[in-house]
């Protein structure tokens, strides 16, 4: 986008009538999101990719100006994402901008933790310039908590109180990415409240995680500096953390429903709109084909109650303003970024015509803009290091004891849910092993430390998913993404690892020594560089492949890879073994 002071005059000009627009929207119902009115017959021009004029446009038509005719139909700002993970859709940058702006989505504030995790900076800057090129706006809330924690895991990187003030001083770096570690943030950690500080002098936004925990941890931490949260999953989470001054960022993605609860607080509460946002965190390929993405969530809180205008206020203005950047964008008004959609029902929220910067990018449902490519470099493609190839007996967990059977402690996850809970389950010993118990749903799990080749494989239990066959693996695994295997055995837990490893990354699903399906993730074993078709396709399979192994839960894949984060309650697993996180501490899985 071109700055304002570089074309400041220009739009005076055309807005005075001396100089011609390049674009103009005829007689369209205007969503003022600034006084939250409905404006029939208005008119907008567009030049310089900015907008000029608003009204009767008349005296700015000439005879190179594009004219498109908006009867009917009503005219919003882009909207825009306020919290996202690119890598979480599993495609590059750049697959996701092309299906992400068909659906109305002109701007997003992405947090690339999950490639820092991988490959620190050099990973940042890569997703970070892949974004400068596009036509959607990218903006880059910098990494914070990068490894996740400390002490309990193992990483690919490491990013430093340094590496972030110089990283807020890149074009278009507008934050601090969430800080989960917000126990480090409330007991003075000096990284946490580095990187804070750091933010806080550059004038730009902290953006946070508070899952859960006492009013006075709450209150220290929004006295720290952060000012967000989008982990809010009740209607009362949201109107303590509203009335303390938190922007509180309601989250609808694949597998995190929470608008239907927390947007009580507007329907019901019927609080003050303008320090809620809505947000996505985590998309997956089918959702932006079949649902949507922004659009979708902004569609979700019209279908609660909210009125059309405050919801998609939530998605423009009230975003560009927490992140000090009304100036440029936000809403349609002189001065701003042309970035534009054409809305035929504002209850459906599907976007016929797109406008970003002032170029036609979506027209008529179809895209017409060009996306150019980005070239990953190869050895982000070889970021899965083993020490050697996984045998079936490195998937096997030898008890303690010489007695029969033993209890271990276990995770149990939570179907649409990033918590899980801790329970403990008694199983059988056989020849010294402990083994699982499928008709009691406890299946063996595996953390495999997959960045520096050390050979550590931690050994556990897990709950939920209700596999009958077969084995999984995933090298996404918040936050540090380590080599993550689930299975019913042994044999195809080796199996499905090693194929992974073979591959660069990725998903896959083993059944009786066959690959049942398998999403090739080679850009640092976190995204595709396949089209957005062909991705699609591949997590179809996917899904139905978890399905033939006997999981009945929606998004499983999801669920899986956040079984490895050890930021949310109650237990996790990681490369160094379980993780207990409500006392941040690692914990044996045999109970002795």
């Amino acid at each position: 986008m071109k700055k304002l002071y570089e074309v400041n005059r220009m739009l005076a000009k055309v807005a005075l009538g001396d100089e011609k627009a390049d674009l103009i929207i005829k007689n369209g119902i205007l969503v003022n999101v600034i006084s939250g009115e409905l404006l029939e017959g208005k008119d907008v021009a567009v030049s310089h990719g900015r907008i000029a004029y608003v009204g009767n446009v008349g005296h700015t038509v000439g005879p190179k100006t594009k004219v498109i005719d908006a009867e009917g139909k009503y005219i919003t700002p882009g909207l825009m994402d306020a919290h996202m993970h690119v890598e979480s859709s599993m495609l590059s940058v750049t697959e996701f901008a092309k299906a992400a702006i068909a659906k109305g989505t002109t701007g997003i504030f992405m947090d690339p933790h999950e490639i820092a995790n991988v490959f620190g900076v050099e990973g940042v800057r890569l997703m970070h310039d892949e974004g400068q090129q596009l036509p959607l706006k990218v903006f880059t809330t910098f990494p914070s908590c990068v490894p996740a924690t400390d002490d309990l895991e193992d990483a690919g990187a490491t990013l430093t109180v340094r590496d972030i003030k110089a990283g807020l001083t890149w074009n278009n770096v507008v934050g601090l990415g969430e800080v989960m570690n917000f126990p480090g943030v409330i007991y003075g950690n000096d990284k946490m409240t580095g990187e804070i500080e750091e933010t806080i002098r550059a004038n730009k936004t902290v953006t946070g995680h508070f899952p859960d925990g006492t009013d006075q941890m709450l209150q220290a931490y929004i006295a720290s500096g952060v000012s967000s949260c989008h982990e809010t999953v009740t209607r009362e989470q949201g109107l303590e953390k509203l009335r303390l001054g938190m922007h509180v960022m309601i989250r609808e993605g694949s597998a995190w429903h929470d608008v239907k609860e927390v947007i009580k607080i507007v329907t019901e509460d019927l609080v003050n709109t303008d320090n809620i946002l809505l947000v996505t965190d985590d998309v997956y390929p089918q959702t932006l084909v079949e649902k949507g993405h922004l659009n979708h969530v902004v569609r979700r809180a019209i279908e609660e109650g909210v009125d059309p205008i405050t919801a998609i206020q939530m998605a423009t203005i009230n975003v560009a303003r927490y992140f000090k950047m009304d100036t440029d964008i936000g809403s349609i008004s002189p001065g701003k970024c042309a970035d534009i959609l054409l809305i035929e029902d504002l209850q459906k929220i599907e976007p016929t015509t797109i406008i970003a910067d002032g170029q036609v990018i979506v027209e008529d449902n179809h895209v017409i803009a060009d996306f150019p490519e980005f070239n990953y470099p190869e050895h982000v493609k070889k970021s899965v290091n083993l020490e050697r190839n996984l045998q079936p007996g490195d998937f096997l967990l030898h008890s303690k004891t010489t007695n029969p059977k033993t209890k271990v402690n276990a995770i149990k996850v939570i179907e649409n849910s990033a918590r899980t809970e801790k329970t403990v389950a008694e199983l059988e010993v056989t020849d010294g092993v402990i083994q699982s118990d499928l008709e009691n749903d406890v299946l063996m799990l595996a953390c495999i430390e997959r960045h520096h080749a050390s050979g550590q494989i931690a050994l556990g239990f897990v709950n939920g998913f209700k596999l009958t066959s077969g084995a999984v693996a995933s090298t996404v695994a918040h936050d540090s993404h380590n080599l993550l295997v689930m299975g019913t055995n042994s044999e195809d837990m080796a199996i499905a690892a090693n194929k992974l490893a073979e591959s660069g990354g990725g998903m896959i699903v083993v059944d009786n020594g066959e690959i049942l399906a398998h999403v090739k993730m080679p850009i640092a074993g976190l995204m595709s560089d396949q089209p957005l078709e062909v991705v699609v396709e591949e997590v179809n399979q996917l899904e139905q492949a978890w399905k033939k192994v006997g999981c009945p839960l929606h998004a499983p894949f999801m669920t899986f890879s956040l079984i490895a984060l050890p930021v949310i309650p109650d237990t996790r697993i990681s490369n160094r073994g379980l993780v207990d996180v409500t006392t941040f501490q690692l914990i044996e899985t045999e109970i002795s």
